[in-house]
């Protein structure tokens, strides 16, 4: 069977990628077995596999890109890419190239929104290229019970990429379960409702 590839990616820094790319990672290897790959040079998520693989809580594959592109691919039902978020155009359509869906993870402000304009653009350049891929927008660390700002919906609907209905809140669980090397599955009841954000995100994946 050919794997459901998910990309993670944004040109902008600080959206959260790596975490939710991580977490999505675990949650899918809960279903089938998952190849989670960093595509990124600064390879800041193969530290947090060898730290997570030390405390015997990693039960996913690993690869970086290099290894990947080598050979690493292995037989796996699901493939995970945390994106750089700074290479040339051609190689991030290389990684992109590959995917099934696209994630583009944005924090919920209009300064933040409209930086990831050009990781948009792109994306849409993929689609009429490639109609079957799905991008989507990810709100991610939302503040509890914020509404999104009249400008952040307007910032939204003039890019065109459609936003997934979950929203990925901002829980200092996602920041303890980094520090401890695990994903919020690991980190029993107090990650409880985070878990069930990333559990709902997957099912939307998956659609």
């Amino acid at each position: 069977m050919t794997p459901l590839t998910i990309a993670l990616y944004n040109g902008k820094g600080g959206c959260g990628k790596t975490t939710l790319a991580w977490n999505v990672a675990m949650g899918l290897a809960r279903r089938e077995s998952t190849l989670l790959v960093d595509a990124d040079p600064q390879g800041s998520l193969g530290d947090w596999v060898n730290w997570a693989d030390s405390e015997g809580h990693f039960a996913i594959a690993f690869n970086d890109w290099a290894t990947f592109c080598a050979g690493g691919q292995g037989d796996h039902r699901y493939r995970v890419y945390d994106c750089p978020p700074r290479l040339g155009e051609d190689e991030i359509q290389a990684v992109l190239g590959q995917a099934d869906v696209v994630l583009l993870p944005v924090l919920p402000s209009p300064l933040d929104l409209w930086a990831s304009r050009r990781s948009a653009e792109l994306l849409q350049d993929l689609q009429e290229r490639r109609p079957a891929l799905r991008a989507y927008f990810v709100l991610n660390q939302v503040e509890a019970h914020s509404a999104l700002s009249r400008a952040s919906q307007s910032a939204i609907a003039a890019m065109g990429l459609p936003v997934l209905p979950v929203r990925i809140a901002r829980r200092a669980v996602y920041r303890s379960a980094a520090l401890e090397g695990v994903s919020v599955y690991h980190m029993g009841k107090r990650a409880i409702a985070a878990m069930d954000e990333i559990e709902r995100l997957i099912e939307e994946i998956l659609k």
